[in-house]
């Protein structure tokens, strides 16, 4: 994203902010037109790994765990495949358990019991911490190889392929239209295509009784699916530790949901169990939700393969660049930005906002619940003050906050949030396709792949209007303020 806005003039920023502000802010785009579109979790359930898998719920009570006697795994209407209560039994009250696991049945990382597993050690260790998911996968794989896996009903239950963008087609990875997503799929791909040649190095000698795989072949595929598999369904409880949580994986998503996981004893003990607790009363026919955090719609699609709509902690990511802040400022008339050059006073509030020297953290963004970034508020509001002392009077939190009341008066209020109205402009300049052409994409009933990078890119664009539609109505309430100051 930054990097398309980036080579902006001051003169195709103002064109851009006069042509997209009158379009994209018009009644067409009320939120009542545009909310319809559901969670793409539910679009298309993909085939198990075995056609006809054992059934998980007896094999989870068979083996010491509890399953609520009203639940069921459905297909529901809205959520997909997943745990629902059943429509001929009661209302769960809450506090109610629906399931319990004992220790014996979550799959995780383990201490090594032989030479196989010290193999599988190695290689989780030549993974990036970040992509713990892969850390995991290779345990799920492992079992999956196991001819006599104790896990095999868990993952015989299995999606046989996942739709998380690694591997969407190459057409709908360009659908995705934004460049930190991209770079984040990019980024797993090259990864998956690197650890394949260590993997397959470190096998390729190995007698079959240390083989980590039983001697199967393990490539970028089976690694790709390992690791989606892990990251869509894996939860990392007190120990931090992530753990497949059989039948408690297939909850799906909600940001208000209606039961919670409750891990009593510590994750290596002998009597540790996880539990899934009604938080409200559970109707007839209600999927059983979770909430898998509070993260933008980057987060979903990467590790989870949907997109949530409306999602409220959706970001747009932009990079803190001096060139780019002053061409915006200037397209919305701002006079005299200094982003590029701001004085010494002005570079000691930047540092302590960690956006200057050396270590600077220059990712900002727009959207969530506090609609600008705070430090790109307060960097905004700093720089485009010229009496330091006024600066000084406020704290940084006070600088940080959109509630804040024109901290340094109407009239630098009314220039850095005309400076984000540019900003969001760019941005959404930066996507190839517009609101109404996504639209209508998405009636085509095109595939799911093209669906969820549609969907995502849409959802980000209805993020940058509701914040164009919010910093409005601020400058418009500053408009009197301004008039008698």
């Amino acid at each position: 994203m930054a990097a398309a806005a980036a080579g902006a003039t001051p003169a195709t920023a103002r064109r851009i902010l006069f042509t997209t502000t009158s379009s994209l802010l018009s009644s067409s785009l009320t939120r009542s037109s545009r909310r319809s579109l559901a969670c793409s979790a539910a679009s298309a359930a993909a085939p198990r790994l075995a056609p006809q898998p054992p059934d998980l719920v007896r094999w989870v009570q068979r083996e010491g765990g509890f399953v609520h006697p009203a639940l069921r795994v459905s297909d529901h209407p809205e959520h997909g495949l997943g745990v629902s209560a059943a429509a001929a039994d009661g209302d769960i009250p809450p506090g109610e358990v629906l399931i319990t696991l004992p220790g014996r049945l979550p799959l995780r990382l383990r201490r090594p019991t032989g030479a196989a597993d010290d193999v599988l050690v190695q290689l989780a260790q030549q993974v990036p911490e970040e992509l713990w998911a892969m850390k995991l996968g290779l345990r799920l794989l492992q079992e999956r190889a196991r001819p006599d896996s104790f896990w095999w009903p868990y993952i015989a239950n299995l999606p046989e392929t996942f739709t998380v963008p690694i591997f969407f087609p190459g057409d709908d990875i360009k659908n995705l239209q934004y460049a930190p997503l991209l770079h984040q799929v990019n980024k797993r791909c090259c990864f998956l295509l690197e650890f394949e040649k260590k993997v397959q190095w470190m096998l390729d000698t190995l007698p079959l009784e240390h083989h980590p795989f039983y001697g199967q072949d393990v490539n970028s595929s089976s690694l790709g699916w390992a690791m989606s598999a892990s990251s869509s369904r894996a939860f990392r409880l007190h120990g931090e530790i992530p753990m497949l949580l059989p039948l408690i994986d297939m909850c799906n998503h909600s940001f208000d949901p209606n039961a919670r996981i409750v891990q009593e004893g510590n994750v290596n003990s002998s009597d540790m169990s996880v539990k899934v607790v009604a938080e409200t009363k559970i109707e007839k026919n209600a999927a059983i939700t979770l909430n898998y955090g509070c993260h933008p719609n980057d987060f979903f699609l990467l590790d989870y393969g949907f997109v949530i709509a409306p999602n409220p902690y959706d970001l747009v990511e932009l990079s803190y660049d001096g060139a780019l802040f002053d061409a915006a400022s200037m397209a919305a008339g701002v006079s005299s930005p200094n982003f590029s050059a701001p004085a010494k006073w002005q570079q000691d509030i930047l540092s302590q906002l960690n956006l200057h020297g050396e270590g600077a953290i220059l990712k900002v963004s727009l959207g969530g619940p506090d609609i600008v970034d705070g430090r790109l508020l307060a960097a905004l509001r700093v720089l485009l003050a010229a009496d330091p002392e006024a600066v000084h009077k406020h704290d940084l939190k006070t600088m940080m906050s959109l509630d804040a009341q024109a901290p340094l008066g109407p009239t630098v209020e009314a220039s850095a949030l005309r400076t984000v109205l540019a900003l969001c402009a760019i941005a959404l300049q930066h996507f190839h396709t517009k609101i109404m052409e996504d639209e209508a994409i998405l009636k085509g009933e095109p595939p799911l792949t093209t669906e969820l990078a549609v969907q995502f890119r849409l959802q980000k664009k209805f993020l940058i209007v509701d914040v164009m539609q919010n910093i409005s109505r601020k400058i418009k309430m500053l408009s009197p303020q301004k008039s008698t100051a």
